[in-house]
């Protein structure tokens, strides 16, 4: 789940929650339930199936791991799941009424809570074949968030993410999203630091081992500008065009980034 962009972190590393190696190692478990997860979701997404569907899935795996899920009830939030379609940006209500349909494409945002600690992690996925240009948006999307995670080094900074992300992004002839941000990640789903998508101009904080940042870029084939719908949670795109989601919590060590929310460990 995204928090709403507001000051940016003018310095020093005030307010962010450093993690111990226990605490990561704790933190990883929690977000290894999360990668099974959304793994699990990706067998699920087919033609007809609808967001509900993901949603109870999505819950019962996470129950049964002895996780709970973090966003239902968050700030009232109604779901566990976080599911985006085409032009919905991010915080989609599960729904029984939403089916999916061929040349969809849906954002999973998932997070849990696990022996004290959140773990959060995001993807967008296709439906059947969609168009060239928006199978190319959720490459270019996912392949911002590897630049990102590639700038998690002892000694940057919030904003050399940042930059990253926006040069790729806009490189590749989309925008991204300026309202909503990621942030850092621990005993507390929304932590310190905020991490936009774009290059602010002001001085963030440095990156000093046991920092866990939840990076998510989300990019819109069109303009970066979106609204939000009259349920409170839904955002959506200005011009109705696709939006896409990619997110995975990461731990900042001497060693440099370790992807806590890898689908591949």
């Amino acid at each position: 789940m995204i928090v709403t962009a507001s000051a940016a972190d003018t310095g020093g590393n005030k307010n962010i929650v450093i993690k111990t190696a226990d605490e990561i190692l704790l933190m990883k478990e929690a977000n290894q339930i999360v990668a099974a997860s959304l793994a699990m979701l990706r067998t699920l997404v087919d033609v007809g199936v609808t967001t509900w569907d993901l949603d109870k899935a999505a819950e019962d795996l996470c129950i049964k791991m002895k996780a709970k899920p973090a966003f239902k009830g968050y700030r009232g939030f109604p779901g566990s799941l976080c599911v985006s379609i085409n032009e919905e940006v991010v915080h989609g209500i599960p729904s029984r009424k939403k089916k999916l349909r061929k040349g969809d494409i849906i954002s999973i945002d998932f997070g849990v809570l696990f022996r004290g600690f959140y773990g959060d992690s995001a993807i967008t996925l296709p439906v059947g074949n969609v168009k060239e240009d928006v199978a190319r948006l959720l490459v270019v999307t996912e392949e911002s968030l590897e630049k990102g995670i590639e700038q998690v080094v002892v000694g940057n900074r919030v904003s050399d993410i940042s930059k990253a992300i926006q040069a790729h992004v806009e490189g590749s002839g989309f925008s991204v999203v300026r309202q909503f941000v990621g942030h850092g990640i621990g005993s507390a789903l929304h932590e310190a630091p905020e991490i936009p998508n774009f290059f602010q101009g002001e001085r963030t904080a440095r990156l000093v081992p046991g920092m866990v940042l939840a990076i998510e870029p989300m990019v819109n084939m069109g303009t970066y500008k979106v609204k939000v719908l009259r349920d409170g949670w839904t955002v959506i795109t200005d011009d109705k065009k696709p939006s896409a989601h990619f997110e995975h919590s990461v731990a900042v060590t001497e060693k440099g980034p370790l992807v806590l929310s890898s689908r591949e460990i």
